[in-house]
């Protein structure tokens, strides 16, 4: 780190220290810390590396040309042709298909003389056909991309210009890098661009970013240090400062720079000055700043990937059965030429038939078998299916429009169903073998209550709130059986909100989603489809934000009165030191944190302070009463409030009573992926607690008395908050219920009503956010009071005990009980992971104003540096929070999502093995994982804790063979063939459970203990990965996908998930309240994880099903057409000759056989979705791949064989020694595999509905058509020998009819004998269900049950 340090400290001569206090006074963010450690780079920066933006204006017009005028502009193109390169670039990619490269080969092999089969245009045609639909459907698809660059380049906003000196109205298209732009209220933002000014008196800028990231709460953004304090607008004319930035990335939340005045003075830049392209602009009159990105460089272009293509399991299956048709082919093709030179060898004179060269030059048998062997290749052609790759896309089009029709996966909560983001692995669905899933969000509700507190050593139970807890959930299960919800329940429609502003300026952007205007399409479906409508405030439903206070906290609460320290009279004792701790603990859950303050009527307005003292006191019964009808409103998520807040007027003798305060040191919060929670029971166990409660009739009775008696909550239930994550609005609305409401917010300042204390506003010198690395939360604020600088910290505990102070200097005495205090809030901690309780520690540290200005000076280095930035920032938030005074933690309930533990039981059934992997603490994982039925009470759980690599290899070493002797396996079964295959069922042996840490875990994904890590993973029932960070996750996944080679699924709801999504085979979003970043990485997307147990059970195995039989059925007609052709080969000296005419031939392929495989593929259910459902075992068919193994492949190409040989020969035997010519002996054939094949599939579907029979029906009458027609129209087309008039005599011919019905009964005879005998002798399960659907629905249910 002494490289970047030495650079900053060369460029940064200038003294910081003298430097306004208004430059530090803003927040900062870490959030990239983790994903990007490591990725800067390790030297100092160099000449062009970095982006350098001018101004667009006259006086900077060469060093413009020279940097800014040399970037991209502002105008868009999403498309992939344009009409001059539309054929040819189409042409190109679909010829990267080797199917579309072997028929192009054979058609121009056709044009050779020698090898010529067919007329030179037919063999074209089935080329050019496919060729053909897929340029109409790529054509389609990027004209529809067009007309939305288009409508998007020509929307206006308002840029200065340089000539008329003024803004004036311009395109998005023409703005560029260097332009300054003015936005007014709900406008959307047209490119990057760095924040000079806003109309808001503290800087700030209110953004929607639903576009960007799904989010619907508003974020905030700062206008760049040194330009705040300005009353007017920046004149374009007057600015004289460049910016230096890094070059353009697609990480949404990093931003890295500095601007750099006239007189070399630089201020560093960061991603809360960035506007973002896409976003739009909220609850802000008008904003004006200046482009540093534009167009394709914006980081909402750089994110746009469009659709995910991924090749399914089945489709690369696919490609080896077409492989091996090429090998059948070649083989055939052989035969051919070799049968062709011995025919021609058996003449002893030159045949008549072999006509000479015009030379007089007689071809040998060997020569003319060379070249029999490529015109048998043109003439077989057809065992390759060309229509297979059109008729798989078709298919899957289909089976996506049914899943996304289901109106199960409805969520009426979220106006939200099923995604299908994936276009192409639908039949991976249905062979899942491995699972690995979040916790929070995507198990649990995401939604977090508070259930217990220690504060100061106290553990403090809420009997009261747990009742509440009780009652809501009794109210929640009444609204689900009601059709008609009542006002207030939890169940009520989120309405879509109307973002008020003070000028709203109606934009030109029509209807155009803010998804589109970031470049962003999906393949079905985009902009506002792909986003939950607004909603209101994130995480505010009355289970979360109705706390009720537990009495004896009440109680040590109503001791707190301003004149416990105003006094000057020394008889009056010090406060208590558990008194201050439980005054920090609930400032710090108020402050510490990014919550944003809004009214509730008008929850998009920010807050004066004007209106927030005219607010009248309330007591808490009024106040309940009050947020319960509000929250019935769905008011859309609040913004900040804003405005400075005066310094309560405090006595000063408050101060020396306060300084015991300052002798407190402050731990460091850690906000992690902190443990998440099931149902845990009601009441306590702790002795802290009382073991009896009385019964009261109401709750809110048995505070409102204590609540009355303290001085009010003047604003509390009339602020709504809104958060970024559940656990801070938890925190804050706890805090609240305490009469320590946070009031408003501003850049610079803090204000919270605390009780008898009054008004306190903090003076907000920084915030340090949670991040990954550290895990934990900070806000550095100047105390009111004590005018101290006060760091108070929250996060995870196993972070913030090693971060505690070890000596007091304040004695002995402190330091003793410091060390009890610990001692009892870990036992606190303990109880509350038991019960699977979300933990936070909460902590603090006084800084002396010596210290804070070092630690400043080098955070102030760390902040304006580009390379390794967060890297710098990291080690200066390591030196801030260290040396803190823990003053006691929180429990906070996160309830399991509704079906969770029947999903999980059913998945189990289904032969998936379930991973849970989560960055929570082992207890909390645990009893979720008991919760929601992962884990089962007789279960034998393994732990795997360890602090090295070898106590790790023992211990695997010891669990395995404990294993070994329950479930005797040899190890080359456990990791070879055991591995592979779905588990046992329940019933088979131990069931045993895995549990790992993060730490341990690190240890298994090294490389030399994989394989013992997975041989005994995969031993286990299920497998809970604790306290793992968002790499392992993706680490754990790739690991058992690559090693295991089986089929993995990874479903999430957060941004931490995304990695893992993207690396399993299928990856499943959740549409939670974490916004949408899992949705936007996945491939599927679902609202809610008991959906995931239909999408799989049901869809995947259909979709399995029906692509698998429908690929071996394409392979099965084509292989048993073309060997008509290959036996009449014998009867014809191996000539390459043709019993059929060229069209009929070309068009049986193409046309008459097409669409019943298709429509089969698309509607075809061997089982009802409520047996798949009450059968959950069922969907191990598609694990084990039994659809289509490659014995099921080589038998069906049997069967073709024989039905080829049974069509040939009967009709043969029955013409033979006849006088009819070519075209009359192969029509019959044509007819008879004609019905052949379309019968096979009436044998070999399980649901035949009217839409089956009806295209069965219309490709048997087409082919009659086409034959009359053709044989009517067709005089001399293939001369010498035509099909003139040969359909028209057949059909009154009865020997046609019972040649077509003899070859069809004796062709189709041994399948249907196969089929009615695996039914009735030997079923399957899948036969079995399928008995079951045709009994009765009484008889069914009881089967079922049985």
């Amino acid at each position: 780190m002494t490289e970047p340090l030495q650079w900053a400290r060369y460029h940064w001569q200038r003294p910081t220290g003298g430097e306004n206090r208004d430059d530090h006074e803003r927040p900062y963010s870490y959030s990239s810390l983790l994903a990007f450690r490591g990725k800067s780079s390790q030297t100092p920066r160099l000449a062009g590396k970095h982006r350098v933006v001018v101004p667009h204006l006259q006086p900077f017009k060469d060093e413009y040309e020279k940097f800014s005028g040399t970037y991209v502009n502002n105008r868009i193109r999403t498309t992939k042709y344009t009409l001059l390169n539309f054929v040819p670039r189409n042409l190109f990619e679909q010829f990267h298909r080797v199917a579309n490269l072997y028929f192009l080969f054979l058609a121009v092999l056709n044009w050779v003389p020698l090898v010529e089969a067919f007329q030179k245009e037919i063999t074209m045609l089935p080329l050019v056909v496919v060729l053909t639909i897929i340029a109409i459907k790529d054509g389609l698809e990027d004209y529809r991309k067009y007309k939305l660059d288009k409508q998007i380049n020509n929307l206006v906003t308002k840029v200065y210009s340089r000539k008329e000196k003024k803004y004036v109205d311009r395109c998005w298209k023409d703005v560029t890098v260097g332009d300054f732009i003015r936005l007014s209220c709900n406008e959307v933002i047209p490119a990057d661009m760095v924040l000079l000014f806003s109309t808001d008196p503290d800087g700030i800028c209110h953004i929607e970013t639903s576009g960007l990231d799904g989010e619907s709460n508003l974020k905030q953004r700062q206008v760049v240090r040194g330009y705040t304090e300005q009353d007017s607008e920046v004149d374009p004319e007057k600015f004289s400062s460049r910016i230096e930035c890094e070059s353009p990335n697609n990480d949404l939340n990093r931003f890295r720079g500095f601007l750099e005045h006239s007189n070399r003075e630089r201020v560093g830049l960061s991603k809360e000055n960035l506007l973002l392209r896409g976003c739009t602009i909220r609850n802000t009159e008008a904003v004006m700043g200046i482009v540093v990105y534009a167009g394709h460089e914006t980081k909402a272009m750089l994110n746009n990937s469009g659709p995910r293509y991924k090749r399914s399991n089945l489709e690369r299956r696919a490609n080896t059965d077409v492989l091996c048709c090429v090998l059948l082919l070649v083989i055939m093709c052989l035969t051919g030429a070799l049968g062709h030179g011995i025919w021609l060898s058996r003449y002893e004179n030159i045949p008549f038939f072999n006509i000479p060269e015009p030379d007089g030059h007689v071809i040998s048998p060997v020569l003319g078998g060379f070249y029999m062997f490529w015109t048998m290749i043109i003439l077989l052609q057809v065992l390759i299916p060309i229509s297979l790759y059109v008729s798989i896309e078709i298919v899957k089009l289909g089976q996506i429009y049914f899943i996304q029709s289901d109106v199960d996966f409805y969520n009426e909560k979220m106006d939200s169903t099923v995604q299908c983001r994936a276009l192409n692995i639908t039949e991976d669905l249905g062979q899942i073998q491995y699972l690995f899933s979040d916790k929070t969000g995507t198990l649990t509700e995401n939604k977090m209550v508070f259930r217990r507190c220690s504060v100061a050593g106290f553990d403090y139970c809420h009997e009261e709130n747990a009742k509440r807890l009780e009652s809501y959930q009794e109210a929640a299960s009444e609204d689900d059986d009601s059709a008609d919800t009542p006002s207030g329940s939890l169940s009520n429609m989120a309405k879509p909100r109307a973002p008020s502003c003070k000028m709203v300026r109606s934009g030109p952007l029509g209807s155009i989603s803010s998804n589109h205007l970031t470049g962003s399409c999906f393949a079905l479906g985009s902009g506002a489809s792909e986003v939950p409508h607004s909603r209101q405030a994130a995480f505010s439903s009355p289970i979360e934000t109705d706390v009720v206070p537990d009495t004896r906290l009440l109680d040590k609460f109503s001791q707190i009165t301003p004149q416990l320290f105003t006094p000057l009279d020394e008889t009056i004792p010090d406060p208590p030191l558990e008194t201050l701790y439980i005054i920090d603990f609930f400032i710090a859950l108020a402050i510490c944190n990014t919550v944003v303050v809004s009214a509730p009527n008008q929850p998009r307005q920010k807050i004066g302070l004007s209106s927030v003292h005219a607010m009248p006191i309330k007591s808490l019964e009024e106040i309940k009463s009050l947020f319960q009808r509000l929250s019935v409103r769905r008011s859309s998520s609040p913004s900040l409030a804003s405005g400075k807040e005066p310094s309560s007027g405090v006595p000063n003798a408050f101060v020396s009573r306060l300084s015991l305060f300052s002798r407190m040191k402050p731990a460091s919060p850690v906000e992690e992926e902190i443990s998440q929670t099931s149902k845990s029971p009601q009441g306590s166990g702790n002795s802290a607690c009382p073991t009896e409660t009385e019964k009261q009739d109401s709750n809110v009775d048995v505070t409102n008395g204590k609540v009355e008696s303290l001085p009010g909550q003047p604003l509390a239930c009339s602020l709504c908050y809104e958060a970024e994550s559940p656990d801070e609005a938890a925190l804050v609305y706890a805090a609240r219920a305490y009469q320590c409401a946070l009031q408003s917010r501003t850049p610079e300042q803090v204000m919270v009503d605390f009780a008898a204390l009054g008004q306190l506003t903090f003076q907000l010198l920084h915030i340090l956010p949670f991040d990954s690395v550290r895990k934990r939360m900070s806000v550095v604020v100047r105390h009111p009071i004590s005018n101290q600088v006060v760091v108070y910290t929250k996060g995870a505990d196993s972070v913030i005990m090693e971060l505690l102070s070890v000596a007091s200097p304040d004695g002995p005495g402190l330091e003793k009980q410091q060390t009890m205090l610990r001692e009892k809030t870990q036992q606190h901690l303990d109880a509350y992971t038991k019960r699977g309780l979300r933990t936070l520690c909460v902590a603090k540290r006084v800084m002396s104003d010596t210290e804070y200005a070092e630690w400043l000076r080098n955070h102030f280095l760390a902040e304006t540096s580009i390379d390794n930035r967060e890297e710098l920032l990291l080690e200066s938030a390591m030196r801030l929070e260290n040396k803190l005074t823990l003053l006691g933690a929180t429990g906070i309930e996160d309830r399991l999502q509704e079906g969770v533990p029947e999903s999980i039981e059913a998945l189990h059934k289904a032969g998936i093995k379930i991973w849970m992997l989560t960055g929570d603490k082992q207890e909390t994982a645990v009893n979720i994982a008991y919760a929601c039925k992962l884990l089962e009470p007789e279960d034998k759980l393994f732990i795997l804790n360890t602090e090295s690599k070898n106590a790790c290899e023992m211990l695997m070493d010891t669990i395995l063979k404990e294993l070994q002797k329950k479930n005797p396996a040899s190890p080359e079964q456990a990791s070879s063939e055991a591995l592979h295959q779905p588990p046992a069922p329940p019933d088979s042996g131990l069931r045993a459970g895995l549990i790992i840490n993060g730490r341990t875990l690190e240890f298994a994904l090294q490389e030399s203990l994989q394989r013992r890590f997975l041989e005994l993973a995969a031993r286990c029932h299920a497998v809970v990965c604790c306290r793992a960070t968002p790499l392992q996750k993706s680490e754990v996944v790739k690991l058992v996908r690559s090693h295991l080679r089986v089929m993995t699924l990874a479903i999430g709801d957060g941004a931490n998930d995304v990695s893992m999504i993207q690396v399993a085979d299928v990856g499943i979003g959740i549409s939670g309240q974490e916004g949408m970043q899992a949705v936007m990485a996945s491939d599927f997307a679902i609202s809610q994880f008991k959906h995931l147990s239909k999408l799989l059970l049901v869809h995947g195995h259909w979709c399995y099903t029906r692509l698998s039989n429908m690929i071996l059925y394409f392979f099965y007609k084509n292989v048993a057409y073309v060997n008509l052709l290959f036996w009449y080969q014998f009867f014809c000296g191996f000539s390459g000759t043709s019993m059929t005419d060229y069209w009929v031939l070309i068009f049986f392929n193409l046309l008459f056989t097409s669409a019943p495989p298709v429509i089969y593929g698309v509607l075809e259910k061997d089982v009802s979705a409520e047996t798949l459902m009450r059968l959950p075992e069922l969907y191990r068919n598609g694990q084990k791949t039994e659809a289509h193994l490659p014995l099921t492949f080589w038998i069906t190409l049997l069967d073709a064989f024989y039905q080829s040989l049974v069509c040939f020969f009967v009709p043969y035997y029955t013409y033979q020694g006849s006088d009819i010519d070519i075209f009359t002996f192969g029509n019959p054939l044509n007819t008879a595999a004609l019905f052949i094949v379309l019968l096979h599939l009436v044998i070999e579907s399980k649901s035949l509905t009217w839409i089956h029979m009806l295209v069965i029906v219309g490709s048997i009458l087409s082919y009659f058509f086409f034959a009359l027609v053709f044989g009517a129209m067709c005089v001399t087309c293939n001369p010498p020998s035509n099909p003139y008039w040969i359909m028209q005599e057949h059909v009154l011919d009865p020997v046609f009819y019972l040649v077509c019905v003899l070859t069809t009964c004796v062709a189709l005879l041994p399948r249907f004998i196969y089929r009615v005998l695996q039914g009735s002798l030997f079923p399957s399960p899948i036969l079995r269900a399928k008995h079951l659907d045709r009994l009765p629905a009484e008889d069914r249910t009881e089967a079922l049950k049985k």
